[in-house]
């Protein structure tokens, strides 16, 4: 009998059942200000009881996100995140500051192993750099601002024959074969989407101040500069994202103007609109990979499976841990996610499926950060499992690719297959100018914190068209253009978290290729990648995967090659 249930970790500083309220933490957390400290030994063991309070308030974090996005009109649950986000947090932040000060100050620092603590050092004494204290309201009240736009989002449904559907469902007839019915579809969503265009541009605005004013208090002048330096970007700087912004522009964009002239000679059209990106060129009904999300989750574990037993297992104790959330409803929060469960060891995912192919993507994709949670959550130190965007995308992309191996089990249909197979070797081009487009309006956005609404739509719409305004013909949807940019969740929610899913996307599919010559080694590296956390510097873990971390022209000439060559394969 396989074991399916995952031992809760015994707490060895942090009382087992403590109830997360400042008057219980604040004695926890004054011991370890207060404590002596008198060797490196000492030192290490309040590296761990530290790292061990930061696991429990993370995972008890974790479950206020988690129920309050399942359900954002539920007001119990989102009371409960409000009150982490503006009790908890903000009494959190000064004091996590000065536990960082007491480990900088340590007489004992430079006897800790500099190989397996030098990361970890670095984020440390660069958080302290930027740390200011008048900013710890100004978090606060962003933390509870972005909220409103899940509970906007969420909020939104269209009708469609009479009958209600979410954004995520609707979007299903944008995919009909009748071109009536997917336009129909296509405005429908639009139309909606452009009721709450000026509430959330009032809330974006509300949100650029606030961030502006962060960045000024820390001594930057502009928000994007301090973001750079909060997210531990050591390896790369704004330059070199322009200078990436451009690579795509000359050697992907043109790919994909190609194969959108050949999509518009399939369908037998002089000009592409917008309904007619996403429809099969093969004449045939938009693809159904599994009927329901039990089926999806089934589906997935056994590809996992395929692919290595271990892997499957992951997803097998999070289905029988209920740690799946996967079909779209009425006020659940849009998007997807895996959230790690700190001290669980396990993730919990959250999707929005409609039955499309691009959920199954957004299973495996989110399914690649569930094995990278698994594979973390033995590391001694909870912040050694903290990656960056541009590894933990890594993980995610590449299990896209990787799975496609295993993609018989969602069709039974070998035409169908090949189709699956196609649409998403497409998309996978598709996203490097969409990422583009994003990170460069952030840049954008926040070295002109002065702009309105008005600035901010006709920059997105100038930034879109330079990188093909997805490949459609915009005439007499200027209004629909100019707002699109509002769906992108990441904009309100965790501002310069875009560009990763570039840099790791030409990962991805370094790995991939790697996978297609030897597919057990290239597995083999993959998992040891993820499996050190951020214990090594990005460059070194790239390495470990048996890829390198590269966003030049040539590089990403290289790898756009091998993508078109294996579409060409396809037919």
């Amino acid at each position: 009998m396989i074991n399916l249930t995952i031992p809760k970790k015994t707490r060895n500083y942090f009382p087992q059942d403590l109830e997360i309220k400042w008057d219980n933490l604040s004695p926890v957390l004054d011991e370890l200000l207060n404590r002596e400290i008198g060797s490196v030994q000492e030192l290490e063991q309040w590296l761990k009881d530290k790292s061990e309070v930061e696991a429990a308030l993370e995972e008890d974090f974790a479950w206020r996100y988690i129920k309050m996005t399942c359900d954002t009109a539920n007001e119990e649950l989102v009371s409960s995140f409000q009150y982490f986000a503006t009790e908890i947090e903000p009494k959190i932040s000064p004091v996590a500051n000065l536990l960082n000060q007491k480990l900088v100050a340590s007489e004992f620092i430079d006897e800790l192993d500099q190989d397996k603590y030098f990361v970890y050092l670095r984020a440390i004494k660069k958080s302290l750099e930027i740390y200011r204290e008048e900013n710890v309201a100004i978090f606060t009240n962003l933390q509870v601002a972005q909220q409103k736009y899940q509970a906007t989002t969420g909020a939104m449904s269209v009708l469609i024959n009479e009958q209600e559907y979410t954004l995520e469902q609707a979007a299903n007839f944008i995919k009909d074969i009748n071109r009536t019915i997917r336009q129909q579809a296509w405005e429908t969503i639009q139309q909606r989407r452009l009721v709450d265009k000026d509430d959330l541009n009032m809330l974006f605005d509300e949100l650029i101040a606030m961030r502006h004013q962060v960045a000024l208090n820390a001594g930057f002048e502009n928000f994007r500069d301090y973001m750079f330096q909060a997210l531990g970007r050591f390896d790369y700087d704004a330059k070199d994202c322009y200078d990436f912004h451009e690579a795509i522009e000359n050697e992907i964009v043109p790919i994909l103007k190609e194969q959108a002239e050949k999509r518009a000679g399939l369908l037998g059209l002089e000009a592409l609109k917008p309904w007619d990106m996403e429809v099969s060129t093969s004449g045939k009904p938009a693809l159904q990979p599994f009927k329901n999300g039990a089926e999806l989750i089934d589906k997935s574990i056994e590809a996992f499976t395929a692919i290595d037993p271990k892997l499957g297992q992951m997803l097998n104790i999070m289905k029988a841990n209920n740690l799946f959330d996967v079909e779209s409803r009425k006020g659940k929060a849009p998007g997807g996610y895996n959230y790690p469960l700190a001290e669980t060891g396990a993730p919990f995912i959250f999707m929005n499926s409609a039955g499309a192919l691009r959920d199954l993507t957004t299973m495996v994709h989110e399914g690649g950060h569930a094995v990278h949670t698994f594979l973390t959550a033995g590391l001694e130190l909870n912040d050694f499992k903290h990656c960056p965007s541009e590894v933990a995308e890594l993980a995610s992309m590449s299990m896209e690719l990787i799975s496609m191996d295993q993609w018989e089990i969602y069709f039974d249909d070998a035409a169908d297959l090949i189709r699956a197979k196609k649409e998403q070797l497409t998309d996978v081009l598709k996203t490097l100018p969409w990422v583009a487009v994003i990170d460069q309006f952030q840049h954008w956005i926040y070295t002109n914190p002065g702009h309105n609404a008005a600035d901010r739509e006709e920059a997105f719409k100038q930034i879109y068209t330079r990188f093909g305004a997805g490949f459609a013909n915009w005439d007499g949807q200027e209004q629909e253009f100019g707002n699109l940019w509002q769906k992108q969740l990441h904009l309100f929610e965790v501002p310069f978290y875009y560009i990763e899913y570039a840099i790791a996307q030409l990962g991805a599919i370094a790995i991939w290729k790697n996978y297609k010559e030897n597919p057990k080694k290239a597995l083999e590296q993959y998992i040891e990648a993820l499996s050190l956390g951020y214990t090594k510097p990005m460059n070194e873990i790239y390495e470990t995967a048996g890829i390198k971390f590269d966003f030049s022209s040539h590089y990403i000439k290289e790898l756009a090659s091998f993508v078109k060559e294996e579409l060409d394969k396809l037919g």
